[in-house]
């Protein structure tokens, strides 16, 4: 009989197995649990890249490109497995990954990543990105073992937002990109909304159209609005298009009308950081440093 409750209990601790090491992470679709540590991880998305790069994990499989210049040493030795866009299923069937990371751009690719592996969306946006950011820096450090390492990093964001914060208190901004030639707005409740809402930032201009490409304006309405300072984001920067840079598109008449250009006050983001890995730990830092260091110049 002995050996009889032996058997039976081998199906009690296999389970236990399981859950000892399982992980339950918040994604952008509710909590998933992850069976196991991954040690082959495949990620499509540049803010997952720059947070578990933070985290000191190596990427088995990478997209093309990625955009910002200080990840580009991690494909040394990574698969190449698509592009942010689109997943080669190919590459990433041989790659035979443990787990499989989307988000933004890449997300609508999840239900063809889960017949390869377990995959899970990790897209940020909207108006409280910030912490957002630090929610999936939490469930990283929870998904490779390393919560001190992220609890560590998530100080570093506080810190580099309270700096921020200080900085721009009192101040009002017009959140800009160009794309060549063209110029949109950007207000509170857009995609780079966070920087209003977590910098506690006033929006020079209240009524900003809430659409994801921005608000489409003109020099005059930029002349009209007068805004103290510009956040200017330069998407062909961003993506390498080789457009007109937006130094070149602002530098007019109308906008030397405005407050924001005689004074100075023009903060031109790091594009791939705010555009690209928006949310990742090392880009959020550079992006707030950005803001921090040029509003502090006029004090």
């Amino acid at each position: 009989m002995r050996w009889l409750k032996s058997a039976l209990a081998l199906p009690a601790l296999a389970l236990f197995l399981v859950q000892a090491f399982a992980t339950e992470i918040e994604t952008a679709n509710g909590p998933v649990t992850v069976g196991k540590t991954p040690q082959t991880l495949a990620v499509f998305d540049i803010a997952a890249v720059d947070t578990l790069n933070s985290l000191g994990v190596k990427i088995a499989g990478l997209p093309d490109k990625l955009y910002v210049p200080e990840l580009a040493g991690l494909k040394d030795g990574a698969e190449i497995v698509g592009t942010i866009f689109e997943p080669d299923l190919e590459a990433l069937s041989a790659l035979a990954p443990d787990l499989i990371i989307v988000g933004g751009r890449s997300s609508p690719q999840l239900a063809a990543t889960s017949q390869i592996a377990q995959s899970i969306d990790m897209t940020m946006n909207g108006d409280d990105l910030f912490a957002q950011a630090k929610q999936r820096l939490t469930a990283y450090g929870a998904l490779v073992g390393k919560p001190a390492e992220a609890a560590a990093l998530a100080s570093e964001l506080d810190e580099a937002l309270s700096s921020t914060r200080a900085a721009v208190k009192g101040s009002t901004a017009l959140i800009l990109m160009t794309s060549g030639p063209k110029v949109t707005a950007y207000g509170k409740e857009s995609r780079f909304g966070w920087l209003h809402s977590a910098l506690q930032l006033t929006p020079a201009v209240e009524d900003v159209e809430a659409a994801t490409h921005g608000e489409a304006i003109s020099f005059e309405f930029l002349r009209d609005a007068n805004p103290d300072w510009l956040i200017v984001l330069d998407r062909a920067a961003a993506i390498g298009s080789g457009e007109q840079n937006a130094k070149a598109t602002l530098d007019n008449e109308l906008v030397a009308e405005t407050t924001a250009w005689k004074k100075g006050q023009v903060v031109y983001m790091p594009a791939a950081d705010f555009y690209i890995a928006a949310g990742g730990v090392q880009s959020t830092k550079r992006v707030l440093e950005t803001i921090r260091d040029a509003f502090s110049r006029t004090q």
